[in-house]
């Protein structure tokens, strides 16, 4: 039995957890990406060096604001950097100093203990779209989302084979009170799935519950001592760090949790309109944020991030998919793996208002870049509509389908003597077809990938069955998993414990809707 098995059991519920375990239907997840394919890359060691070395200039001539953040203008002091008000000026140096005791690798644990994840190397870990106040699918529309949504998105999460963590905000559940829906969303990813997830950030507040809830379901000394989640802090682009953000990071580096530093660059808008002058932004904010993490706690678990995106000149609306996010992310993994760090960048980006074609070139263009460029978390790799305002069932399961090509181009080229096929060469001869040889017999059911959405058939059966398109399929394929769904176990203390927990914490504050 696992260290973390043994430890839900030993908490309570007795023969009640034992059964709940024996009838639970396990739902099939594939393991998390390893690369055996090389990653592409844009740049050369000089154009490196001129980033970086531009990268310290901005912090130590430029600098970075710490706004409304006493604490961390005193913590940058005691460091060695030049507070001016709320103005840092980080020496040359000092920041890559202090990112060195960052790891470059790290699990995060789930709690089943099979769907664990190891985020860095060459790994790569899937994650759905996070954050979208809106939803959309064929039968009702684009609407806000409701906590109902959100617990059928992470019931769709828990039985993609693909995805490999649950996410966080997956949509924004606008019925519950702002000051309280991250409970409702923290619970549902805790009991509606078990795959790893991630925190809130919100707030300071919002992310000690987090902590405090995760203590609940792993137990407060795994928590302690092993990272349970990863979570977004996203720098307020150009080069400010804000009170919120900063308080949630706090919290979490103190805890030993992951966090996902990365700026929120739209360029032309937020950075240079230049791929290099973008991406020596990305490196002073992402160097000045992962310091700051060390400072609070050395070797806190920390993700390079980059989410770029470009801008329409003339709508002032982003774009997706384009050669010079691409450039920006393939130099961004560059940069990362230079410094030794896991890296989050791409997702199933696009700009379209259905999952039509142009949602499905511009997703392509970027799950595909988030495979080539090195990312090890890749948050939005599936649902993502609209730039990010929508979160889309039908696009979900689209999605989420597609990142099953991604596992398998990641394998590489079989060279092994079953790879070579020269048996079947020899039975085939000149002349001959493989369908019925030896190896074809033998490997056919594992030799390819096979999409379990698209459509396959001859004409007339497509015809016959109503000319669905890809969208009509994906709402089928919606109902159908959400119909077979079943709840993985949990400990009913656990359970217990957690209602308890998100009971007491509502009845604590007032409703705020701001």
């Amino acid at each position: 039995m696992s260290e973390a098995a043994a430890r839900r059991r030993g908490r309570g519920g007795g023969g009640a957890a034992r059964r709940a375990e024996r009838t639970a239907v396990s739902i099939e997840t594939a393991k998390y990406i390893e690369r055996n394919i090389p990653l592409f890359e844009v740049l050369n060691e000089e154009a490196l060096d001129i980033i970086e070395q531009n990268a310290e200039t901005v912090l130590e001539e430029i600098g970075v604001n710490f706004v409304e953040n006493p604490k961390a203008l005193e913590r940058w002091r005691e460091a060695g950097a030049d507070v001016d008000g709320e103005r840092v000026r980080i020496p040359r140096g000092l920041a890559r100093d202090l990112i060195k005791t960052a790891p470059g690798e790290y699990t995060q644990h789930a709690r089943n203990p099979e769907r664990s994840v190891v985020v860095g190397g060459r790994n790569l870990v899937c994650a759905p779209v996070y954050g979208p106040p809106f939803v959309r699918d064929m039968d009702h529309g684009r609407r806000y989302a409701t906590m109902e949504d959100f617990e059928k998105f992470v019931k769709l999460g828990y039985m993609s084979r693909w995805l490999h963590h649950s996410g966080g905000t997956v949509c924004e559940p606008t019925d519950i009170p702002v000051n309280k829906r991250h409970l409702d969303m923290l619970k549902a990813h805790m009991t509606l799935s078990d795959k790893p997830f991630m925190g809130s950030v919100t707030d300071p507040s919002r992310a000690q519950d987090s902590v405090d809830m995760c203590g609940i379901l792993f137990g407060e000394d795994f928590v302690r001592d092993n990272t349970v989640m990863t979570s977004l802090i996203n720098i307020n682009s150009p080069m400010t760090f804000d009170e919120v953000m900063m308080g949630a990071l706090e919290v979490y580096a103190r805890n030993n949790q992951a966090c996902i530093i990365s700026p929120f660059i739209v360029g032309g808008a937020m950075a240079p309109v230049s791929v290099a002058g973008t991406l020596t932004q990305v490196l002073a904010e992402v160097l000045a944020g992962i310091a700051y993490s060390q400072i609070i706690r050395p070797g806190a678990p920390v993700i390079f991030g980059a989410f770029v995106t470009s801008i329409d000149m003339n709508s002032g609306a982003p774009t997706f998919g384009t050669p010079e996010a691409s450039l920006i992310t393939y130099g961004a993994g560059q940069l990362a793996r230079r410094y030794g760090l896991p890296f989050r960048s791409a997702g199933s980006f696009n700009g379209s208002k259905l999952p039509d074609a142009q949602a499905a070139y511009e997703s392509a263009n970027s799950l595909n870049l988030g495979l080539l460029s090195g990312v090890n978390f890749m948050l939005h790799s599936c649902g993502w509509l609209e730039g990010g305002l929508v979160s889309s069932f039908e696009k979900f399961v689209m999605d989420a389908d597609q990142l099953g090509a991604l596992q398998n181009m990641a394998r590489g080229v079989d060279m092994t003597e079953n790879g070579q096929a020269m048996d079947a060469i020899r039975e085939v001869g000149p002349g001959g077809h493989y369908l019925g040889c030896a190896h074809t017999q033998a490997n056919f059911k594992r030799s390819f990938w096979r999409s379990d959405l698209l459509d396959y058939k001859p004409f007339e059966q497509w015809a016959e069955e109503g000319e669905r398109d890809t969208m009509a399929l994906a709402n089928i394929k919606v109902k159908q998993t959400l119909s077979n769904y079943q709840q993985p176990a949990l400990d009913p203390a656990i359970s217990e414990a957690l209602d308890a927990f998100v009971t007491e914490k509502k009845a604590s504050m007032p409703d705020a809707f701001s």
